[in-house]
């Protein structure tokens, strides 16, 4: 039974993924050549904890226990004794890449390996690793921590053994999991980052403003955020790379990403982690930027 995970990358998902892992009882270690990072990381998971236990969703007692069950290291040599490790870095094959090569001779041999990428090939990332039989896709939707669905992927190489070990693992963390092909994006962003793309596209035209586009969607869908504003919560970077992957991986021009996006993008403007993306978040109320 996995019991210790080592996670890479204390960003948005790699943290979220340590708290769900550390209320159900698992002994995280969590990486980040970021010493401000891990600190940021740890502080976002207690209150994030404690914002659950006002709503009634997490016990007090687990919330009070489970930041104990993460420790945190700037070096992946403190993995050298996991049961599993998620790598959990920026939406970028070459740093994903990187970071696996580097892991694989630090794990102990039966260790199994899984990355959260939410659209590159499984397949393709396995092969630049040790042992493709144990390595497979374990996609958490975010927020981690409120958000019920991981779709998990099976890449060529894959052993029955590790997918059963990996689903078992998400039935303990309270998830409900969906199995995807190894195709690019999978299947939740297969549909979703395309009608984002569709949304920027209605704006770059001038068909809506971001403001008409999203009240449109949340009143007219009925979808709980707007696109853009939904982009902005996702990180304009971060869709812009799941488009090149579907643009790239399936050669369809229905998913060239609109060149608004490549813009905003360019500019730095990648949404609510950085203060402004679609929206400016500088002041009390977002305010659109277009």
């Amino acid at each position: 039974m996995i019991q210790s995970i080592g996670i890479v990358g204390a960003g948005q998902m790699g943290s979220g993924i340590a708290h769900v892992c550390a209320v159900a009882g698992l002994d995280i270690i969590l990486v980040d050549n970021n010493a401000t990072q891990l600190d940021k990381a740890l502080d976002v998971i207690r209150a994030n904890m404690a914002r659950q236990v006002k709503r009634g969703h997490l016990d007090a007692d687990a919330a009070a226990a489970a930041p104990a069950k993460i420790a945190t290291a700037a070096d992946l040599g403190a993995l050298s004794s996991v049961d599993m490790a998620i790598e959990a870095a920026t939406e970028n094959e070459a740093v994903k890449v990187e970071i696996l090569k580097q892991l694989c001779p630090i794990l102990k041999p039966q260790a199994l390996l899984a990355t959260n990428t939410s659209s590159i090939s499984i397949t393709r990332l396995a092969a630049s690793t040790d042992r493709p039989e144990k390595f497979m896709g374990m996609h958490f939707m975010n927020p981690v921590p409120l958000m019920k669905l991981v779709e998990l992927i099976r890449g060529l190489a894959t052993t029955d053994e590790t997918f059963e070990a990996v689903r078992e693992l998400t039935e303990r963390l309270g998830k409900q999991w969906a199995t995807s092909e190894d195709f690019p994006a999978f299947i939740v962003n297969r549909i979703l980052l395309p009608m984002i793309n569709e949304a920027v596209y209605t704006l770059y035209e001038g068909v809506g403003t971001v403001e008409a586009i999203d009240t449109s969607m949340r009143l007219g869908a009925n979808h709980p955020m707007g696109p853009l504003e939904l982009a902005d919560f996702i990180g304009l970077d971060t869709c812009l790379s799941v488009m090149q992957v579907l643009f790239d991986g399936l050669s369809d021009s229905k998913y060239r990403p609109c060149p608004l996006l490549v813009k905003y993008v360019d500019a730095g403007w990648t949404g609510r982690k950085v203060g402004r993306g679609f929206y400016d978040y500088s002041g009390d109320i977002p305010a659109p930027t277009r």
